[in-house]
């Protein structure tokens, strides 16, 4: 399997390898983003909280709370991204076991992941996760709950201000609430692509 997979991409890279640089992305109007005025002074923390809650996700801003809601849950065990673990860990300490290394071969035990997010979008309440910043992309998608740690200041109000802000990095996926599909005689099922479970800790 292994060799297949490097024999493809070898073949990708050689089709790349005479083109000099990428294709351009496309210029946004910024006027085409009516909502924008629309949402003028609302807080885009607050906004954001309440479209994720609509697309199924939830949003909290106290650690302590969130906490509470994995245990409730019988959340127990999970992988938290090292770079996160100091300011969590007086909050998922009793009762819960947390290790900073995603074990690929153990993929099934973690009953949450947490990892950093690259920013949101308030207005459809989407989470930008990028591999520039997310520790373990598995432990985001694997784990039937993921909680994404969003700085408040990387809130973008619409799609064309979180499109101009995400960079180069190639590899980015954003979330709207948890995984879902209706492929099956239209019937909506969650979890099954991703996390049954989207949570925001907005800091």
């Amino acid at each position: 399997m292994n060799e297949d997979r490097e024999a493809i991409l070898s073949r990708v890279r050689g089709a790349l390898a005479p083109l000099h640089r990428r294709a351009p992305l496309p210029d946004y109007d910024p006027e085409i983003a009516v909502l924008r005025q629309v949402l003028a002074g609302r807080d885009l923390a607050e906004l954001f909280a309440e479209r994720l809650k609509r697309v199924g996700g939830l949003a909290f801003t106290d650690p302590a709370a969130l906490a509470a809601h994995l245990r409730a849950g019988g959340r127990r065990h999970g992988y938290c991204d090292p770079a996160l673990w100091p300011a969590l860990a007086s909050h998922l300490g009793d009762g819960f076991t947390v290790e900073q290394a995603f074990d690929r071969k153990r993929v099934d035990d973690y009953t949450f992941g947490i990892t950093r997010a690259a920013g949101a979008i308030a207005e459809s309440g989407s989470l930008i996760l990028s591999d520039a910043i997310t520790s373990s992309r598995l432990a985001a998608l694997a784990p039937w709950v993921h909680v994404a740690v969003l700085r408040r200041e990387d809130i973008h109000c619409d799609i064309s201000q979180a499109v101009a802000a995400l960079g180069d990095d190639p590899n980015v996926i954003w979330c709207t609430g948890p995984s879902k599909t209706a492929d099956v005689e239209g019937i909506l099922i969650e979890g099954v692509h991703g996390p049954g479970e989207q949570l925001a800790l907005i800091v």
